[in-house]
């Protein structure tokens, strides 16, 4: 669900963008945004997995081991980084279906920075021994 309709109630043309986008992680990851837990942190997969990744330098950790052998790594790191440019707070930040089709077809057009998003969600872990809700 997209940030401006869950926070805000107010249905945008680019939400459909940002389901797009977990969709790009989560076929990256092979991991669902809903009920992922990491081991170390209490973070969503956009929280961890993306954006930390992103910033750490560390973003083809989010690509699942198993695709490791048959990807190219250039495809991968674009596939997450417009995910990541899908799932940004604001929806004028979000690049339009078109331009998404765009960026991940052609592989010489600069994509620019994401900025944070705003589901970096840290979750409580009272009551739950994994620190993590499914």
């Amino acid at each position: 669900m997209s940030p401006e309709y869950a926070i805000d109630g107010k249905f945008s043309l680019k939400s459909n963008v940002f389901s797009f986008g977990v969709l790009l992680l989560e076929i990256v990851s092979s991991k669902k945004n809903r009920g992922f837990c990491h081991p170390d942190r209490l973070h969503n997969i956009l929280g961890h997995l993306a954006w930390l990744l992103w910033n750490e330098g560390k973003t083809m950790e989010l690509m699942d081991a198993c695709l490791k052998d048959s990807c190219v790594e250039s495809q991968v790191l674009r596939c997450i980084q417009v995910g990541l440019l899908c799932i940004q707070k604001l929806p004028i930040d979000k690049p339009t279906m078109s331009s998404i089709i765009f960026m991940l077809g052609n592989e010489k057009a600069m994509l620019p920075q994401p900025k944070h998003h705003s589901f970096f969600i840290e979750r409580s872990s009272e009551g739950d021994d994994k620190g993590c809700y499914t």
